[in-house]
């Protein structure tokens, strides 16, 4: 099948749009096409409707009766570790990296310059290093097949 993640009950999804951005939510219910009633028991979201369009569905998908309520939520929410399995995904260090590099001060990012430039000398050093050695050897190859 091509898809995967479904807008379906129990579905754990990332908001990438609002006041809530970045905080992870459950799908309790869907309302319509557009729309779906969520709830963020860990991330401090109240039940209430969100737009799919706002929403980014993860892997992850709780197990817990059809319009279950909050409680039920955060029991399946602890019970799952969603918190320590989204934080261990590649996305979430994706974010937490750019949030990282957003609260850089002035001086930060120039350190960071001057580290770069540090890295990618001894980096083209040895590139150049191995280059030559490769061509050494290479000829030393040929001069022993005359």
């Amino acid at each position: 099948m091509p898809f995967e993640r479904f807008v379906q009950s129990g579905r754990v999804a990332h908001v990438s749009h609002g006041p809530n951005k970045g905080k992870l939510v459950a799908i309790v219910d869907v309302i319509d096409q557009n729309r779906v009633l969520v709830d963020g028991p860990a991330s401090k979201i109240p039940r209430g409707q969100m737009s799919l369009s706002n929403l980014h569905l993860t892997k992850f998908r709780l197990k817990f009766p059809f319009t279950g309520s909050t409680r039920v939520v955060r029991k399946a929410w602890a019970a799952e570790k969603i918190d320590e399995q989204w934080k261990a995904t590649v996305w979430a260090q994706k974010v937490a990296a750019k949030e990282k590099r957003a609260a850089l001060s002035d001086y930060d990012r120039f350190k960071l310059r001057r580290a770069k430039r540090v890295r990618n000398a001894i980096r083209t050093e040895a590139f150049y290093r191995l280059k030559k050695a490769a061509k050494k050897a290479k000829a030393n190859k040929v001069a022993a097949k005359k």
